[in-house]
């Protein structure tokens, strides 16, 4: 583990995670939880990982709460763990709870009419390897596995062709690890995040796990009152607080979380 923040005191930290009378811990699943695959149906945890994570659900003491980009019904049977935890899919536009709740929100018509354009404008791009993914709230384009010169043409069209549309809409373009995405304005992952810390104690231990520069935004709501923690194997600029390479310096984290949300 590497601390980025000078003013986190991580020894502290395992102490309130101890000590604090609640506790909470988002996670992003593709590149924190579980390696990128070029097929995402195929990406499962790390193993290890699952087991904790199962672990820390399983004890009760934790609200674990997963965030990601993918559509949230797609995430139970990859986890695959025995209780599911609450899950905000779509980049936050969908929640769905342990019970079995899904709460909703629709993009507005301006934007919806965006996506289908867009999905239209970057279709040819499929001969070129890459793969278009229409969800609730956005339009991925993913070029993971494509050799490197044919994702940089990829990536170049996609772009000229989005920017006009985002532009002129209420629609954002995001890059992503392996690919591209324009998504309505008006959720994303810190709108979950402060969607969860709303409904959280103050003297709550708190963090965030992600990989992504979808994640960032997460990182920053955190931060005032708990732990961003970035997890890739190789380091970028961020905002978050400190720096996990998985699988091992994450399985650690996790379970000294569980030994510690134990105690």
């Amino acid at each position: 583990m590497q601390v980025l923040t000078p003013r986190v005191d991580i020894a502290a930290f395992e102490s309130r995670i101890a000590e604090a009378a609640s506790r909470v811990l988002m996670l992003d699943y593709d590149g924190t939880l579980a390696p990128f695959h070029v097929r995402p149906e195929l990406a499962k945890p790390y193993p290890e990982i699952a087991a904790i994570v199962e672990a820390i659900v399983q004890a009760g003491r934790t609200r674990v709460v997963v965030v990601s980009g993918r559509p949230a019904g797609e995430l139970p049977p990859l986890l695959g763990l025995t209780s599911c935890p609450e899950i905000w899919g779509s980049h936050g536009w969908e929640r769905v709870l342990p019970d079995g709740r899904r709460i909703v929100e629709q993009p507005g018509v301006d934007a919806r009419l965006a996506l289908a354009e867009a999905a239209k404008a970057v279709e040819d791009l499929v001969a070129q390897g890459a793969r278009i993914e229409p969800k609730l709230a956005s339009i991925a384009l993913h070029w993971r596995g494509v050799p490197e010169a044919a994702a940089e043409t990829i990536f170049a069209q996609a772009l000229a062709r989005w920017e006009a549309l985002a532009a002129a809409s209420s629609v954002e373009i995001l890059p992503f690890d392996g690919g591209l995405e324009l998504r309505a304005v008006g959720c994303n992952k810190q709108y979950a995040v402060k969607a969860v810390l709303s409904e959280t104690a103050e003297d709550s231990a708190i963090a965030y796990l992600g990989d992504d520069i979808t994640d960032e935004d997460a990182f920053r709501a955190v931060k005032a009152r708990g732990l961003g923690v970035l997890v890739r194997p190789q380091f970028r600029e961020t905002a978050a607080d400190v720096w996990l390479r998985p699988p091992d310096e994450l399985a650690s984290f996790l379970q000294l979380w569980q030994v510690k949300g134990a105690a």
